[in-house]
């Protein structure tokens, strides 16, 4: 073997321009395909970062049309006491932000997990610094006055000090005392999102400014538990759903109907893992494809090689050697160039990995996913990168077990004639097939994200400047909260400019959401099962949909005299006129009843639009007046004509004047998309970068083959030229072979890619394959790839000079 490696070595050092784009060919093959994997690693295979974390499922209630982990408090604590399959159950979620105030500064807006007392007891964690509160500190609502810190927030923000135990802070204006700081590493039960910090579940009411601990039919918190030793998450759920119809029975209005399912926690269940799994097996389907196109092109390189070296071969096997050294011998060389483009593709994808850990898409939320590379990680670049080197190293078997030495040293070549279709030509189809996949897959997803961008929403955040606050953050609650709003509103709309002002407690296509049932006019029996819509609910002010430019199809929007003294009104869209009372016409003036059977009448209906996620079917939605459904959720909504920057910082001064201990946050609500933008964004990102690498693998798979066709047919090209062949017949010659397999893989791939391309429509917006201006960039994408390809290759046969040729001859 250590003479196969110096035969190698000297071979590849004689053709370094072969041993340089073989490797590089490899390392960007191998690098997508451990970018790909690591992330699908971090998402899909490697657990959380908790003991026995394999046991560890969490809780969802189950519908005709899917699951939910939102679960009652009630509910989890009838849970927690009556099973028999879980060692125990937490419950927690996610609020925020909320307003930290350590006493050294300005306040600062922190994002925290609220969670159960027995929360750090059951996962196992230890604490690094202090200690944690358990189940036996709560004693009622708001009576865990205790704060424990990430390990990352306690080193920037109170450098490392072990001293910050037993150091008393305000949040949103409450005292409570800092009693630990979680493990390094440690970020909670939810892979993408990182807190701050830990706060008791049962102190909501002070920290979140409303108070759902008792109400049933509230469904805000996240259950999960591990399994005792022995059962299956079957008998788990058919334990859960057991208690769900005693619950059921004893709770009719807010749980008939009721039943429960498990899922692996990370991703919010089932709601963000089954599309994220989708589409990461997806990805890494395309990655895979990617390094067979890879090894089609290397598989073509050295069978051209292996040719080209016939006689040095024949000589050998001449002279004695065995085909099975001479083989080995090859092997060694592919095995070679296949470790060395793993290591400089690992090598670039730890760079990319580590950039993409430290990344958080979205300014001022603590969301981002660790994708450092593990062992895993180089354990499967190194098996691709032998298998890599055993699949290309394959192609020139058959090229010297059925050489004849004797007849390549008379003729000089492995062939006398040029057979119809070569294994070469079936690996460039291959590779061809592969590339289509690719460039139909990303340009899907760039169609899908340009649709999103110039989509109608239901409203059109263009030229709208958003100022966003918690005034429970600032200690304003009740009627202090409501004048609080009206002063911010008015001190707005006077900026010179300002052709519209509104508040809202909450953005479509924002982080989180508030759905609620919603029941005929004539019913008194508000469980569940006889709710006749779940429509999206949100509080705004009259200006609204002039502020968002939502178009009213019906009816009037609110006025100031909307209060809590009127009777409940409501403007609903579409989508909830349809499918509550069967039309626009038939809905205004209506009414219709909520949970608890408080009547609300439809006084105006507007536009459709996309509430939680780009790709979301239509659904209902209701707005309130802000008068009658106060929120301690503040959007202030500013639409101008003017430069955003100019509106923003006027509206900072204003809001500011008003009280400066009030935190407020300055964005355009465009960059407020971001987030349901984001999953497009990846994937646009990602599958470009596929199709890219996938197109630089065709372009020199055809120059090579187009190439090497030519260089092999220069004296029968020059006879051709000779005996008075037109240019255009030369090119058919040269590289009719080489545009042939173009068509045919190009075919073949708009077709797979037809298919492959469905997984996307869980992410991508609109996304569909047989949009004609996709199939239509395909089709130019591939030609322009050919032509590239063959540019050089064309140029070489039409130079062809037969007189020169045949005196060579």
């Amino acid at each position: 073997m250590i003479a196969d490696l110096r035969l190698a070595l000297r071979q590849l050092r004689k053709s370094p321009g072969f041993a340089v784009t073989a490797i590089l060919t490899l390392a960007l093959a191998i690098g997508a395909n451990a970018i790909v994997f690591s992330v699908l690693n971090a998402i899909v295979l490697r657990p959380l970062n908790v003991p026995h974390a394999e046991s560890l499922f969490m809780v969802q209630r189950s519908f005709e049309r899917g699951a939910t982990p939102s679960q009652s408090y009630p509910d989890y604590l009838d849970l927690l006491r009556s099973n028999r399959s879980f060692d125990s159950l937490i419950s927690d979620c996610i609020q925020g932000p909320v307003g930290l105030n350590t006493g050294s500064g300005s306040p600062a807006v922190v994002w925290p997990y609220l969670i159960s007392g027995n929360y750090f007891d059951s996962l196992g964690i230890q604490p690094y610094v202090g200690r944690f509160f358990h189940a036996s500190d709560e004693h009622g609502k708001n009576s865990v006055p205790y704060v424990v810190l990430s390990y990352d927030f306690w080193r920037t923000q109170f450098n490392g000090d072990h001293g910050v135990v037993g150091r008393a802070v305000e949040i949103n204006k409450h005292p409570f005392t800092v009693v630990g700081v979680a493990p390094p590493g440690f970020r909670g039960t939810e892979l993408f999102f990182a807190p701050d910090m830990w706060l008791p579940l049962v102190d909501l009411q002070q920290v979140g400014g409303w108070d759902p601990i008792d109400d049933r039919g509230s469904h805000f918190t996240w259950v999960l538990g591990h399994l005792k030793p022995g059962v299956t998450p079957a008998a788990a759920t058919a334990d859960l759903n057991r208690i769900a119809s005693t619950l059921a029975k004893i709770y009719p209005k807010s749980d008939d109907g009721l039943k429960f399912s498990l899922a692996r926690p990370g991703l919010v269940g089932d709601t963000l893992g089954q599309p994220a799994r989708a589409f990461m097996a997806g990805v890494m389907l395309l990655a895979g494809l990617i390094l067979l196109a890879a090894c089609a092109n290397l598989g073509s390189l050295f069978a051209a090689r292996t040719a080209d070296r016939s006689r040095e071969i024949a000589l050998r096997m001449a002279l004695g050697s065995r085909r099975k050294l001479i083989l080995r011998q090859l092997f060694t060389e592919a095995l070679l160039v296949s470790l060395s483009g793993g290591v400089c593709g690992i090598g670039g994808a730890v760079v990319i990995l580590r950039v993409l850990s430290e990344w958080r898409p979205i300014p001022g939320v603590p969301i981002n996913l660790p994708v450092n590379p593990d062992v895993r990680t180089y354990v499967f670049a190194l098996l691709l990168g032998l298998l890599a080197g055993f699949l290309f190293g394959l192609v020139p078997v058959r090229q010297i077990l059925r050489a004849d030495p004797w007849q390549i040293i008379r003729s000089g070549s492995t062939s006398q004639r040029l057979r119809r279709f070569t294994l070469r030509d079936i690996l460039l189809a291959l590779q061809i097939a592969i590339c289509a996949v690719l460039v139909t897959s990303s340009l899907v997803a760039v169609r899908g994200l340009a649709r999103s961008l110039r989509s109608n929403y239901g409203f059109h955040p263009h030229g709208v400047v958003l100022a966003r606050t918690d005034l429970h953050m600032a200690g304003y609650d009740g009627d202090r909260r409501t004048q609080m709003e009206r002063k911010m509103l008015e001190s707005a709309a006077a900026i010179p400019g300002v052709t519209a002002v509104a508040y809202a407690d909450r953005l479509a296509l924002s982080i989180g959401g508030n759905d609620s049932s919603v029941f005929s006019d004539t019913t008194s029996d508000f469980r569940p099962t006889n709710s006749v819509a779940d429509a999206q609910q949100f509080d705004v002010s009259p200006d609204y949909f002039r502020a968002a430019e939502t178009a009213l199809l019906a009816g009037r929007s609110f006025t100031m005299n909307d209060d809590i003294k009127a009777p409940m009104v409501a403007v609903v869209n579409r989508e909830f006129a349809r499918k509550v009372f069967g039309g626009v016409e038939m809905a205004v003036g209506g009414h219709y009843k909520v949970w608890g059977g408080t009547r609300v009448e439809v006084v105006g209906v507007v536009e459709d639009g996309k509430y939680e996620t780009l790709t979301e079917d239509q659904q209902p939605a209701m707005f309130y007046s802000f008068l009658q459904q106060p929120s301690s959720n503040t959007w202030i909504l500013v639409r101008s004509d003017r430069e955003p920057e100019e509106i923003a910082s006027a509206l900072q001064h204003r809001l500011r004047s008003l009280d400066s201990s009030v935190p407020i946050e300055i964005k355009t609500w465009t960059s407020e998309l971001d987030s349901a933008l984001f999953a497009a964004r990846v994937a646009t990102v990602a599958l470009g970068v596929l199709g890219l690498l996938g197109a630089m693998l065709a372009i020199t798979g055809i120059f090579g083959m187009a190439s090497y066709i030519v260089s092999k047919r220069l004296r029968e090209l020059g006879i051709r030229v000779a005996l008075g062949a037109s240019q255009r017949e030369v090119l058919g010659a040269a590289l009719g072979r080489a545009f042939r397999l173009l068509a045919i893989g190009s075919i073949a791939g708009m077709i797979l890619g037809v298919l492959a391309t469905r997984v996307l429509s869980v992410i991508v917006y609109q996304a569909t394959p047989k949009d004609p201006i996709v199939l239509g960039g395909v089709v130019f994408a591939m030609l322009a790839m050919g032509l590239v390809a063959a540019w050089i290759p064309a140029r070489q046969a039409l130079a062809v000079d037969p007189m020169i040729l045949l005196r060579e001859e």
